[in-house]
């Protein structure tokens, strides 16, 4: 970025979404890609050697503490959040995480009391939100051209992953809501400067995976706001379709986002109102870059992004509630850290 340093991060771990969120962002905007760990040391080293990542680092807490890292860059299992991003906090780094920000409220409360006593930067990566199409709709909210606004949708659909993959772990803080709902949640809270406040859980429905106790295949929670829009956050994680749709629907039109997550995919936002529908086209260019570049400018300016630690907090709290409604508990904390590794 120019006129900016470049950012200094070290990396937990090299997990798929790694390459997406920072290792092409990286390239674009100047970022230094210092060190990384894994569970796996040969994993690490071909994973530094293939992504240009300058050193590899026994353990996540020896990335941690390398002099260099200004920042970690936390992708790791869910259940890993909290502990790990606490652990960097405390070290006097700079905390990029992946979403959710940790297990349950407990913990993302716990997080956030340690990025308080610090000056360092907490950000929770909801890539969506850095994109032009949600600035977008939300300017054409507020410019009324779509009426009072009565009714939010979003929705996040897809195919199940491997009954093996992590994200079916009750241990590893898995589950629809925590892999795809959090952003359902999460766009209808961002709604909360033209609706009078944040969002209310009115009721909720789900479905556990078969052979996985515990842990939710789908679940949808019905919101309220305080100036009475009302709000549906879907997400089911064995769909036989994708469908991640972000929907405002107001008393004279409605708009949407046809994929607010992958817009680098498709950057289409609709808009239909008596006067006939539109396509807008707000560009390609990924999220995850514009993500990375607002973390850069938090951590260089020192002013807190809209995902920060308290923003982290609410966004758990909601997802407890919606477990709690279902019937469910929310997911567990992790066993304390071991070894630098666990």
């Amino acid at each position: 970025m120019s006129g900016m340093e470049p950012l200094r991060l070290g990396i937990l771990g090299a997990a798929r979404i790694t390459d997406l969120a920072v290792v092409k962002p990286a390239a674009i905007t100047g970022a230094r890609l210092v060190a990384v760990a894994a569970r796996d040391p040969a994993r690490a080293a071909a994973y530094a050697e293939a992504h240009g990542i300058e050193r590899v680092h026994e353990s996540y807490l020896d990335v941690i503490n390398d002099p260099e890292v200004e920042a970690v860059y936390n992708p790791l299992a869910n259940s890993l959040h909290a502990p790990w991003n606490k652990a960097a906090l405390a070290a006097g780094k700079h905390v990029f995480t992946e979403k959710p920000s940790a297990s349950n409220a407990a913990e993302a409360e716990e997080v956030a009391a340690v990025a308080s006593r610090s000056d360092r930067q907490f950000f929770e990566g909801f890539h969506y939100l850095w994109h032009p199409l949600v600035a977008r709709l939300h300017a054409i909210l507020a410019s009324g051209e779509l009426g009072e606004l009565r009714h939010v949708e979003t929705v996040m659909d897809m195919p199940a992953p491997a009954d093996s993959d992590p994200r079916w772990s009750l241990e590893l803080a898995g589950g629809a809501l925590m892999d795809l709902g959090c952003y359902s949640l999460h766009s209808l809270r961002m709604l909360a400067p033209f609706v009078g406040g944040e969002p209310a859980l009115v009721s909720a429905t789900g479905g556990e995976r078969q052979g996985h106790p515990g842990v939710d295949e789908w679940l949808t929670a019905e919101l309220r706001f305080p100036n009475g829009v009302t709000g549906t956050a879907g997400c089911n994680m064995a769909s036989d379709h994708h469908q991640m749709s972000h929907r405002l629907i107001g008393t004279a039109g409605e708009a949407v986002i046809a994929d607010f997550v992958n817009p680098h995919n498709d950057d289409r936002l609709i808009v239909t109102t008596s006067k006939g529908s539109r396509t807008e086209h707000l560009g390609t260019r990924s999220s995850y870059t514009y993500q990375l570049e607002a973390f850069t400018t938090a951590v260089r300016t020192g002013v807190p992004a809209p995902t920060d630690a308290a923003d982290a907090v609410r966004t758990m709290r909601l997802i407890d509630q919606c477990y709690e409604a279902v019937g469910l508990q929310p997911r567990p904390a992790h066993a304390a850290l071991e070894g630098g590794l666990r």
